[in-house]
C-alpha cells in the first residue's frame, strides 16, 4: 500500500505542477499568444525534455558522479530549448539575449522543479533504506541479546527439577508443567516485540517458585507484586535479568528482596540482595545488566530509568512506562 500511495502522490504533484505552470505562463502572455497559443505547442516538447532529464540524464550523471558535466548539459539543454521556443514556436525575431531574458524561465522552471523533485525522492528512498537497515540491525541485536538470556533461565529451572525428581518425585510433575509453561514463553512468546504484562508476570512467578525451591533453607526470599492492569504490554524477558542477577550474586544465608508494582502504566521493579564485598566487583554486577540496558535503550529509548547502588546491599531499580 505504501508504494502505491507514494506513486499516487508523485503523479498528483506532476499533474498539479503542469496545470499551474501552463496557467501562469498563458496568463502572462499578451492576447496574441492567447489567440495563437504557441506556448501550448511548445509544452509537448518541454514535457519530453523534462522527463528525458529525469529518467535518463539525472540517473546517469548522478550515478557516475559527473556533476560538473551535468551542469553543462543542463545549461545547454535550457539554452537550445529556449532558442527553439523563440525562433520556431513564438517566432519573435528577437536577439539571443532578448530571447533568453524573456523566455528562459519557461524552460528552467520545470527543469529545475522536477530535478529537485527527483533528488528529493532519491534522498527519501535512501533514508527509507537506511531506516530499514537500522530496523533489521535492531531486530538482530535484540534477538541476540534475548538469546543470551534464555539459556540461563532454563538451565536453573532444569537443575531444580532434577533435584526434586531425586528428593520429592511426587512434586516433580507440577514443576515440569511450570517449566513447560516457561519454555513456551521463552521459545515462542518472547519472539514478539511485546507481550501482555500478565504473561510476563506469570513467567516471573514461575521463576520465583523455582528459586524458592532451589534455595530453600539457604536464602530468604521476599517476593511481592502489585499490578493494577494486566492488559498493558511489555517487551519480554526484561525483568528476569534483574531478578536472576540478584540470585547469581547473593551470598549464602542472605536476603533477596524482589518487588514488582504497576500503577497508571508505570512499572517499577526493585530488587536487592546481599553480596560479598571482598569477592564481588562492579564488573561482576554489570555483566548481566549491560545487556538489559542495551535492550532498554533500543526499545524504550527515553521512557525508562535504570539505577543501581552498591552499599550494604546491591540494589537495582527499574522504572518503565508501559503502553
Amino acid at each position: 500500500m505504501r508504494p502505491l500511495k507514494k506513486l499516487t502522490s508523485q503523479i498528483l504533484v506532476h499533474i498539479l505542477f503542469w496545470m499551474l505552470f501552463v496557467f501562469v505562463s498563458l496568463f502572462m502572455f499578451s492576447e496574441y499568444y492567447w489567440r495563437e497559443n504557441p506556448f501550448l505547442q511548445y509544452v509537448a516538447i518541454l514535457v519530453t525534455i523534462v522527463y528525458v532529464n529525469n529518467l535518463l540524464l539525472l540517473p546517469f550523471f548522478i550515478k557516475k558522479r559527473l556533476y560538473i558535466l551535468y551542469v553543462f548539459v543542463f545549461a545547454a539543454i535550457s539554452f537550445f530549448a529556449t532558442q527553439l521556443y523563440c525562433n520556431v514556436f513564438a517566432q519573435c525575431g528577437c536577439s539571443i539575449m532578448k530571447c533568453l531574458s524573456d523566455y528562459l524561465w519557461q524552460t528552467l522552471v520545470p527543469l529545475i522543479f522536477f530535478s529537485f523533485i527527483w533528488m528529493l525522492n532519491r534522498f527519501l528512498d535512501k533514508q527509507d533504506e537506511v531506516e530499514q537497515v537500522k530496523k533489521e540491525h535492531l531486530e538482530m541485536e535484540l534477538k541476540f541479546l534475548k538469546s543470551q538470556i534464555n539459556p540461563h533461565v532454563l538451565f536453573n529451572n532444569l537443575n531444580t527439577i532434577y533435584s526434586y525428581a531425586l528428593e520429592k518425585p511426587n512434586e516433580a510433575p507440577e514443576l515440569i508443567l511450570m517449566l513447560s509453561d516457561n519454555l513456551k514463553h521463552v521459545l515462542y512468546e518472547s519472539n514478539a516485540e511485546t507481550i501482555s504484562l500478565e504473561r510476563e508476570i506469570q513467567f516471573i512467578d514461575n521463576y520465583m517458585t523455582f528459586q524458592s525451591i532451589r534455595t530453600e533453607g539457604v536464602k530468604n526470599i521476599q517476593y511481592s507484586k502489585s499490578i493494577e492492569s494486566n492488559n498493558l504490554l511489555i517487551a519480554p524477558l526484561l525483568l528476569i535479568t534483574i531478578i536472576e542477577n540478584a540470585f547469581k550474586h547473593s551470598t549464602l544465608n542472605s536476603d533477596i528482596f524482589v518487588e514488582i508494582k504497576e500503577a497508571n502504566g508505570i512499572l517499577e521493579c526493585i530488587c536487592s540482595n546481599n553480596f560479598d564485598k571482598d569477592k564481588t566487583t562492579n564488573e561482576d554486577f554489570k555483566i548481566g545488566l549491560q545487556n538489559l540496558e542495551k535492550r532498554l535503550k533500543l526499545i524504550y529509548m527515553d521512557t525508562y530509568s535504570l539505577d543501581f547502588s552498591k552499599n550494604d546491599k546491591f540494589k537495582v531499580y527499574l522504572k518503565l512506562k508501559l503502553q
